[in-house]
């Protein structure tokens, strides 16, 4: 597959447009202007009487479809007379249709009561959500119970699959500029993603709540939304899989009981070619058995004068619905490609530049070459059995397998006052994943007061072979590099590798299991007022580090951990405004080496949190704003007096406010807006260390923000047709942070801007990133992308 991506031309934009031209006249048709017709109008409403917007209208018989204005209202014009079948569709909700008869120049009437769909377990509630159609902030992911929001002693965000459309997101990591606090993501040899949460470097390692650990990219194609938990979720989510800021976990597109299709092509700046597919159906009459591929064939260079991406991602899912109590979901995703290495790049502790700015280095150059790359394979298996077991109990089942790997070079860049170092590894990596998980989830009465349960157990098993070999090239000047810029090639790479003599480190084995049981219980007190008790108990082993070629192993070792947590929420306005307030705890296992190999104790993290949660006029406007404390204990750090080893002296703090909008003031106009105070700093350190009162590089920048607001008109000749603008904002902040060197990242403002016309068979969009061509960075110092220009264009069927 990666020979054939890259031999292959992608398709381009003119055919591509030309397909889009002849199915758009294909579907629409040629209707004379004599043929007596009538029409078809009514709304779509919830059993609770609010109007859905967005729901999807199909005449069967004709397959004309139309989706409902944000009132709720739908209208079919020039319809032939006669018999047909009405069907009324929405996500999370069920679907139904009538027969209607259709007569000439005369209005029939169809109006739709759509009820929540119980298969949905993703939605707790969809009432409402409608209009504020960037608002889904009800989820059993955050407390693995179905709790609202407003119950929710725990902060999260929730980016949705429509937003990541209106901003034509092609890349997983743009979909975090809508989350308070996440800053500039960081991008890792092999397309691995981390960014911030709450100061602390956070990976995207889980998906649909197990470990969906990924050592490459992450295609967007099949994600529905991500959601940013915060704080440390020791409780109920894996520690080896979060930071002590929180977590990122992926929802994965699934299966739905109508017919759907949308075909995408995307292209624009630094020759984007990106076609992608989104397939839904069921299999049967029934409907108890439903299918839903999701494919992305992607094809990318770098502004800069040399590095690309190239890859093919699908992504099928299967559900099953055995009978009223029981459901299987199957999924899959399945990646393969190439590309070159992500730009890093450390400056020298010794030199005397201490700002990027003032480096000059150039910021199109990548130093590198497109011959020097790697290929990547992912494949990740998922599967979900839900039992009912009675009125009150469900059984929850999840297993995950996922197969990922690296194959090929990795680079590195140091730099000082005048000359750049560049360094190539020679690497393959694979990771074996394995997650089982079983939860028992119960909501019943004890006496008057409610309580909702969880409780379950969980396996996680992480192996990896990692065989890699390193070597510096000779120093260059980075302003004048003459002729010596082309040296970085894979004949010479291989030629220095072929020369180093071999250690046994170039082959290491690792071998890591935790085995965990946890209970969770929401105890309402009165209907306002709630109480969450957890706590967990794990079990980590560490076969640790083996090296074959000596038989040596290192850094073996066995932990047992404890992780409480206790909130409270109490509702102020029943249903709109709830106070909350929280204690979570956290802990990883530290596997660094110390000196004497002595094993290292589990690191722990303690948050007491506070705010207020809003959701009002009729879910238009929903907000969250909290302060946190999170202090962190047995913190590991560099031994200055044993090089290459790690010392166990520390502690940190990290404290600040993270604020939250999400809003839509009247039909069509919609706001997601935020804002991330954090003040982190080293609290304790071993003396010669230098980074006791600072703050930690890695915790990015102290003040962070967020905006996106969009209109779309609803009603009229050009219904439909959209703009949206927004931007990003990042304070100064450290990439080295010590008492004897400090080098500086300066601050950013980004805008970015969109326009678009939806229509219910096609849309058109473009999307402007980063419109003032604003030069900025990230924490390992990668420029980032000057303006970029996306056009998008959809079938929907």
């Amino acid at each position: 597959m990666t020979h054939f991506l890259r031999k292959n031309h992608p398709p381009s934009l003119s055919l591509i447009f030309f397909i889009f031209v002849l199915t758009l006249c294909l579907n629409t048709g040629f209707a004379s202007a004599e043929t007596p017709t009538g029409s078809i109008k009514g709304i779509v409403k919830t059993s609770d009487n609010e109007p859905i917007g967005l729901a999807t209208l199909l005449i069967k018989e004709t397959n004309q479809r139309t989706m409902t204005s944000v009132n709720g209202r739908f209208n079919f014009k020039k319809v032939k007379p006669g018999t047909y079948t009405l069907v009324a569709s929405f996500v999370g909700s069920t679907t139904k249709s009538q027969q209607i008869t259709v007569t000439e120049n005369a209005e029939t009437v169809a109006d739709f009561i759509l009820e929540d769909d119980s298969k949905n377990l993703q939605e707790v509630s969809v009432k409402g959500h409608k209009t504020n159609k960037f608002l889904k902030k009800e989820t059993e992911d955050v407390a693995r119970l179905p709790l609202k929001n407003l119950e929710n002693p725990q902060v999260y965000s929730v980016v949705t699959s429509e937003l990541m459309k209106e901003q034509v997101v092609t890349s997983y990591v743009d979909g975090f500029k809508n989350i308070p606090g996440t800053g500039v993501p960081l991008v890792y040899n092999n397309g691995r993603t981390t960014l911030l949460s709450r100061g602390f470097t956070t990976g995207n390692f889980i998906r649909n709540s197990v470990a969906g650990y990924n050592f490459n990219a992450i295609d967007p194609a099949d994600i529905e939304k991500i959601e940013a938990i915060k704080g440390p979720t020791g409780t109920l989510f894996n520690s080896s899989l979060a930071s002590f800021g929180g977590l990122f976990n992926r929802v994965t597109k699934q299966p739905f009981g109508t017919p759907h299709t949308e075909i995408a092509y995307q292209t624009g700046s630094f020759d984007l070619n990106r076609l992608t597919a989104d397939v839904n159906t069921p299999l049967n009459h029934d409907k108890t058995l439903l299918f839903r591929v999701n494919a992305a064939l992607h094809n990318e260079h770098s502004f800069q004068d040399a590095g690309y991406n190239r890859s093919f991602f699908v992504a099928p899912s299967i559900t099953y619905i055995v009978n009223d109590r029981l459901s299987v979901d199957v999924d899959a995703e399945i990646g393969n490609g190439s590309a070159t290495s992500a730009y890093r790049l450390a400056p020298d502790p010794k030199a005397k530049i201490y700002n990027i700015k003032d480096l000059g280095i150039d910021y199109k150059r990548s130093f590198a070459n497109n011959n020097l790359d790697y290929q990547s394979r992912q494949i990740d298996i998922y599967a979900l059995v839900n039992y009912k077991i009675s009125d009150n109990w469900k059984s929850q089942t999840m297993f995950n397998k996922t197969f990922s790997t690296t194959k090929g070079f990795v680079t590195a860049f140091t730099i000082s006052d005048t000359a750049i170092r560049r360094q190539a590894t020679k690497e393959d990596y694979p990771y074996y994943i394995t997650n089982v998980q079983q939860n028992f989830i119960g909501d019943f009465k004890i006496g008057r007061f409610r309580n909702r349960i969880v409780t379950g157990f969980e396996y996680y098993n992480q192996k990896s072979n990692n065989t890699n070999v390193s070597v510096n090239m000779p120093l260059i000047n980075y302003k004048n590099p003459g002729a010596a810029y082309n040296n970085f090639t894979p004949e010479k790479v291989s030629a220095l590798i072929a020369a180093q003599a071999p250690i046994p480190g170039n082959y290491v084995q690792n071998n890591q299991s935790s085995y965990a049981a946890y209970v969770s219980d929401v105890f309402n007190i009165t209907d306002r007022l709630n109480a969450m008790a957890s706590i967990r108990i794990d079990r980590f082993e560490n076969k640790g580090a083996y090296t074959p070629a000596d038989g040596k192993t290192t850094g073996n070792f066995n932990q047992t951990a404890w992780s409480p947590k206790f909130g409270l929420v109490y509702q102020l306005v029943k249903d709109k405004v709830s106070l909350f307030g929280n204690y979570m705890n956290g802990f990883n296992n530290v596997t660094a080496t110390s000196f004497d190999n002595t094993p290292f104790k589990p690191q722990y993290a303690n948050q007491w949190e506070g705010g207020v949660k809003v959701d009002v006029w009729d879910h238009k406007l929903s907000s969250t704003v909290s302060y946190y404390d999170i202090s962190v204990t047995n913190t590991t750090m560099d031994d200055p007096a044993h090089p290459g080893f790690s010392t166990q002296a520390g502690t940190q703090l990290s404290k600040g406010i993270e604020a939250e909008l999400i809003a839509n003031p009247f039909a069509g106009f919609n706001i997601v807006g935020g804002f991330a105070y954090n003040n982190s700093k080293i609290t304790s350190a071993a003396p010669g260390t230098g980074i006791q009162g600072l703050r930690p590089g890695a915790s990015g920048p102290a003040r962070l923000a967020n905006l996106w607001a969009s209109y779309r008109i609803t009603n009229g000749k050009v219904e439909g047709l959209g703009f949206g603008v927004g931007g990003n904002y990042g304070s100064s902040s450290y990439q080295t942070n010590t008492a004897t060197f400090k080098f500086t990242i300066p601050s950013y403002t980004t805008v970015d801007a969109t326009a678009f016309y939806d229509q219910p068979k096609y849309r058109i969009g473009v999307k402007f990133d980063n419109l003032t061509n604003e030069k900025y960075w990230s924490f390992r110092l990668a420029p980032q992308n000057p303006t970029r220009f996306t056009l998008n264009l959809t079938l929907k069927m």
